[in-house]
């Protein structure tokens, strides 16, 4: 890996834990960052998120053979325009949002003749903001590159060496189907979350508190992942659109079949389905993307 400088523009979850895994098991890289809030950057320098903050985003990245973005995928094509100036010649750039093929378009057009490169670290909680990082975020999960097809092989693998030194599996996919896949596994199940909490707030009234005071379960994991940065999921279901809306067809239809299968009293449907779900669960359980222990092996960072 000929990676020795990285720059990290937006020191929230995802940028502060890579500054600081960098700095635990990436010793030898330099890192430096940066971010638009004034008091993000007091606090990420007081953590030691970066080895140096710089006073603008320019001067975070000068120098660097690597520069990240982590910002909300609204937000990448600003940010890309206002570091072009300050590249050196042969860096990568790269950035960590949920959504790839927005992302790709708008830092080709911000940054025409540089090598780009995105990514997708699935990983993440739903604390954000610079005192929510942590090293290990990113240890046995998967980041997903989407290099484009005239992405020199030699970058494109220097990136997966580094990803590999914080800890994660690497995965390279066609942007478009990561966008379709992310869809299912993550951009539906937040759209359901926040759909569900937020029903749930509407009959607060009507049940007299009732639905917050016996939250059972199943609903706490929903509020959870409810409380997910609004700002990012925001700019992620509006850049990914096309996937997003293809994949809540299906589950219309899906839910529409299982409304019918209760109205019904059809047992059979019910325990089928159930039971081919549950196989699922335990499939995700040994691929060691979860944990089967009653707090799923989280811990409070």
């Amino acid at each position: 890996m000929t990676i020795r400088r990285v720059a990290i523009i937006g020191l929230g979850l995802i940028g502060g834990s890579i500054g600081l895994a960098t700095g635990e098991m990436l010793g030898e890289i330099e890192t430096t960052g940066w971010d638009a809030d004034p008091e993000v950057r007091r606090r990420a320098a007081e953590r030691g998120l970066v080895a140096s903050v710089g006073d603008t985003a320019g001067e975070a990245v000068a120098d660097a053979d690597l520069v990240i973005l982590c910002v909300p995928v609204g937000a990448m094509e600003e940010a890309a325009s206002g570091i072009a100036a300050s590249l050196k010649p042969g860096v990568i750039v790269s950035d960590v949002g949920s959504s790839k093929g927005s992302v790709a378009k708008a830092l080709a057009r911000a940054l025409p003749d540089a090598t780009i490169i995105p990514a997708h670290p699935v990983a993440g909680t739903e604390r954000s903001g610079p005192d929510a990082g942590f090293a290990e975020l990113f240890r046995h999960r998967w980041c997903i590159l989407t290099p484009g097809a005239d992405a020199p092989e030699a970058a494109v693998a220097d990136l997966s060496a580094f990803w590999e030194g914080l800890g994660a599996k690497v995965e390279i996919m066609d942007a478009e189907h990561h966008d379709l896949v992310l869809a299912v596994t993550s951009h539906i199940p937040h759209l359901i979350a926040y759909t569900i909490v937020g029903t749930a707030s509407d009959l607060e009234d009507v049940t007299r508190g009732e639905v917050i005071k016996y939250s059972a379960g199943g609903f706490r994991d929903f509020t959870r992942i409810a409380a997910s940065n609004p700002v990012m999921w925001r700019d992620v279901f509006l850049t990914n659109r096309d996937a997003v809306l293809e994949v809540l067809g299906r589950f219309n239809e899906d839910l529409t079949a299982l409304q019918r299968a209760i109205r019904n009293g059809d047992g059979d449907t019910l325990h089928d389905l159930f039971e081919r779900t549950r196989t699922i669960r335990r499939s995700i359980i040994e691929e060691g993307q979860d944990d089967a222990r009653p707090d799923f092996g989280r811990k409070d960072h």
